[in-house]
This record gives C-alpha cells, sequence and structure tokens, in this order.
C-alpha cells in the first residue's frame, strides 16, 4: 500500500474546509465563509489567495444592496483538486483500519 499524497494547498483545515463548503455549491459569500469557518476577515482573505493563486478558487465582486460583496466560486481545477485530497485521506483513513495496522507503507 502506497502512503498518501496531499495537495499542500487544500490540506491545511481552513482551506480545506472552505473547500469542502465550495463544492457542495455553486458559489458562496465571503461572510457566510467567514463565519461558518469561525475566522477573522484577514484569515480567509489569505486562505482565499492561496487557494486562488492555486487556480483552486474564482473571486468574483458583485455589488448586492448597495453593499459590494465577494463571492467565491470552486473552479473546475478546485473540485478535482479537492476530489483527489479527498481520495488521499480516504486511503489515509483506510490504513487505520483493525486489519491494516502494523502492515506500514509500501512505495
Amino acid at each position: 500500500m502506497r502512503a498518501p499524497v496531499f495537495d499542500a494547498v487544500i490540506h491545511a483545515p481552513g482551506r480545506l474546509q472552505i473547500c469542502a463548503m465550495l463544492s457542495g455549491v455553486e458559489a458562496a459569500e465571503f461572510a457566510m465563509l467567514r463565519d461558518a469557518i469561525k475566522v477573522s476577515d484577514s484569515v480567509l482573505s489569505k486562505h482565499l489567495k492561496q487557494l486562488e493563486e492555486a487556480g483552486y478558487v474564482k473571486l468574483t465582486k458583485a455589488a448586492e444592496n448597495g453593499r459590494q460583496r465577494t463571492w467565491i466560486t470552486l473552479t473546475t481545477a478546485g473540485r478535482r483538486a479537492f476530489t483527489a485530497h479527498v481520495a488521499e485521506l480516504t486511503l489515509l483513513a483506510g490504513m487505520t483500519a483493525p486489519e491494516r495496522l502494523g502492515q506500514g507503507f509500501s512505495g
């Protein structure tokens, strides 16, 4: 059995939560994500910047009710990367099953 290979951009807990939330919706508003993962505006902005630089999310600004709002969408590349990351987490989880303990990794 091979060792899981994680996506370093997605693997951080905050970014993993963001990707998980975005994977189930077409788009999410900045404040909703911030409140859902319980971080400050600046922390969420840093996470989104890293995801955006990797091509995993797209940010769109739009006026709504006289206020500028930021909407975040998981890109096709982001969806693929998140799906692959979840598969690697599933592989890791499978290694913890009692029948797998003690068998170690093989390359």
